[in-house]
């Protein structure tokens, strides 16, 4: 039985792209593909379930290396007659009197506003497993949560509507593995997240310390290339058996070349 290649990743990423792309050129390594939840996207890789995570940031970063892959731009999601209903984009002052379904550290821009938190009138919320029940809260009317896009869209409903809100940075998606554990088929899938084609070989380029200072790699030879050198010595061949045509003799300066006339005399 083949090894498997474990990739995890966060709710709201949507890894089929790559995936799709491992399997058509290494299909002798099947994949094990599993969402896990934001407390555990880093904690799979340290404890062996997975060789890379795609994660959220910001992650605790000691032992790994890090690639960032795209942003996600945050929304507010609301019960579906709220008035943010209104607006194309929320501006997150208008948030301040909301009642947030989110510790407030998940949101420092909001929580640096809001009023519950600055009164510390803030309730305690409700007991709530999983986003299901958050999003079961939220078209209630009990209050509001500010997320990334995808899970706004992973999670909606149709009794909640959400809009985009300025003043929340954007959150971020990445490729995280363990540095030491830096295999061949980690590289493959970082050269397949980075859009690298399946020619591209970093293998076939030698190490930097073998490198003249300044030197580029060598130049991966094309297909075409043994083609072109075949055309080339045939056209060579060929030149050499033609044999040789004596080049006419030009006239001399300021004299004129005798011709014929009709009849076949010579005129000057």
């Amino acid at each position: 039985m083949p090894v498997s290649f474990s990739i995890a990743f966060v709710a709201g990423v949507t890894p089929t792209k790559w995936t799709r792309i491992w399997a058509e050129r290494r299909p002798d390594v099947p994949l094990n593909v599993f969402r896990t939840e934001t407390s555990e996207q880093v904690s799979v890789l340290l404890d062996g379930r997975a060789e890379v995570s795609l994660v959220r940031l910001p992650i605790d970063e000691a032992q790994l290396s890090v690639i960032g892959l795209y942003s996600e731009v945050p929304v507010v999601v609301a019960a579906k007659g709220h008035a943010i209903a209104d607006a194309d984009t929320v501006a997150l002052e208008d948030l301040a009197d909301e009642h947030l379904l989110q510790h407030p550290d998940e949101v420092p821009a909001w929580r640096d506003i809001a009023v519950e938190v600055r009164d510390e009138t803030r309730r305690p919320l409700p007991a709530m497993r999983d986003l299901d029940d958050v999003m079961e809260q939220v078209a209630a009317g009990v209050g509001i949560i500010i997320v990334p896009h995808s899970i706004a869209r992973l999670y909606g409903r149709k009794d909640v509507i959400s809009r985009p809100v300025d003043g929340v940075p954007e959150t971020q998606i990445a490729l995280a593995w363990i540095t030491a554990e830096t295999t061949d088929d980690v590289e493959e899938f970082i050269g397949i997240v980075r859009g690298r084609s399946s020619a591209s070989s970093r293998a076939a380029a030698p190490p930097e310390e073998e490198r003249a200072p300044g030197a580029k790699p060598p130049r991966k030879p094309k297909k075409t290339d043994k083609a072109k050198a075949a055309a080339k010595a045939i056209r060579v061949a060929a030149a050499q058996a033609k044999p040789a045509v004596r080049k006419r003799q030009e006239a001399a300066p300021g004299r004129t070349r005798p011709t014929r006339a009709k009849g076949g005399k010579r005129r000057n």
